[in-house]
Parts: structure tokens; C-alpha cells; sequence
């Protein structure tokens, strides 16, 4: 099992920029991507990028491609999601989770962190 702890939510306007990081720990050998989804109140989680462990190919929902970035930092078991240029529908609770393999869809993804609320205000 994988223990992830996310953060860097908060509160923005419109057009600002936050940093959210994913720190894992435990068996961190047994995944091979890591990814980010969102879930705003009332709908479901959704896919926003994914990024391996051992690859520099990403993978971005439509919706936040060109304006978000998911990069790692393997030396310390960290994936990070620069969000810029947000908008209003941005607002939700943000997820990382760890998988085997790529997917779009969080049931193909096995660990999951608390997550983390991202807000922002017109």
C-alpha cells in the first residue's frame, strides 16, 4: 500500500496560479503512475493529468491542458500539479493516486490521498 499526502490548496482568484504536491511514502515500487483527478461538489471525479514514475510523457484532461502541468521529483517520492491561469470551474476537491498503468478513469487506480480543496473565486 501507498500513503499519499496532498497539499497546497487554497483559496485564488480568477486567473491566479496554485502549486499542489503529493508526497507518497510506504510501497511506493509497486506503482508505476501517479495521477491527479478532481471532484467539484456534487459530481464526480474526474481525470486531470498522470505522469510515470520512470517516463517524461504526460497525460492532461482537455480541460486543463496548456493551462496545468504535472511534473516529479523522484529523489523525494513527489508529484506536483502547477495550476495557472485557474478559473471558477476549477473549484474542487483535488486527488492525486498511484496505478499500474495509465488511465482516465480512478477505479483503474488503487491508492489514493485525502485530497485537498482548491477554490477560486471570480
Amino acid at each position: 500500500q501507498v500513503q499519499l499526502v496532498e497539499s497546497g490548496g487554497g483559496l485564488v482568484q480568477a486567473g491566479g496560479s496554485l502549486r499542489l504536491s503529493c508526497a507518497a511514502s510506504g510501497r511506493t515500487f509497486s506503482s508505476r503512475i501517479m495521477g491527479w483527478f478532481r471532484q467539484p461538489p456534487g459530481k464526480e471525479r474526474d481525470f486531470v493529468a498522470a505522469i510515470p514514475w520512470t517516463s517524461d510523457t504526460t497525460y492532461y484532461a482537455d480541460s486543463v491542458k496548456g493551462r496545468f502541468s504535472i511534473s516529479r521529483d523522484n529523489a523525494k517520492n513527489t508529484v506536483y500539479l502547477q495550476m495557472n491561469s485557474l478559473k471558477p470551474e476549477d473549484t474542487a476537491i483535488y486527488y492525486c493516486a498511484t496505478g499500474w498503468s495509465y488511465s482516465r478513469d480512478p477505479q483503474e487506480y488503487d491508492d489514493w490521498g485525502q485530497g485537498t480543496q482548491v477554490t477560486v473565486s471570480s
